[in-house]
């Protein structure tokens, strides 16, 4: 018998391989929190479907998305990326990711760490929602928008609540898999 899984993943495979393995597994480690973020903050305004299958592009384009490599990124390796057919080529995004490392980086010299500092948002421990349909789960919550502000407030781009929110789900710090999915549990 199959495991019941999230609506949204269902029928396409990148997307349930993604569900079934990734989505929503507690990540403390910075290289992965950076590369969600990343990729996060490309989806903006896009289906996630479509930053997925661009994911290994972004990966090499983006030196494995080694963020101490990426905020020294100069105009060249800039003009670089937004001739690169492979990724997402919108000119403020590429310009976000180069600013969004530093800050980054900035943010670990201040917490120790990225994931001090996202975490500590929810006390180290992931929140439990029980999402019958995932229709039900919010885009954005008062937790999302404060993390939003204060992201923000140090400098990074392209971080509104819902791309926080996303990010959240992303990396565990939330649990939205419907209550009857299998990995609802799980994670």
């Amino acid at each position: 018998m199959e495991k019941h899984k999230c609506g949204w993943c269902l029928g396409d495979y990148l997307y349930e391989a993604y569900h079934d393995k990734e989505w929503g597994v507690p990540v403390k480690d910075d290289a992965t929190l950076f590369e969600f973020l990343i990729l996060e903050t490309f989806q903006a305004g896009l289906s996630w479907i479509t930053i997925l299958k661009k994911r290994e592009n972004f990966r090499e384009a983006l030196d494995d998305f080694d963020y101490k490599k990426i905020a020294n990124y100069n105009q060249q390796k800039i003009d670089e990326l937004l001739k690169n057919e492979g990724i997402i080529r919108n000119k403020l995004k590429v310009k976000a990711t180069v600013t969004n490392a530093q800050a980054f980086m900035k943010i670990q010299e201040e917490f120790g760490s990225f994931s001090t500092y996202i975490w500590g948002f929810v006390d180290g421990k992931p929140i439990n929602n029980k999402v019958k349909n995932y229709k039900e789960a919010p885009a954005n919550t008062p937790l999302s928008d404060a993390i939003s502000k204060d992201l923000k407030k140090r400098g990074f781009k392209f971080v509104g609540s819902t791309v926080i929110y996303a990010q959240m789900q992303a990396t565990g710090m939330v649990n939205d898999h419907e209550i009857n999915c299998f990995r609802y549990d799980e994670v």
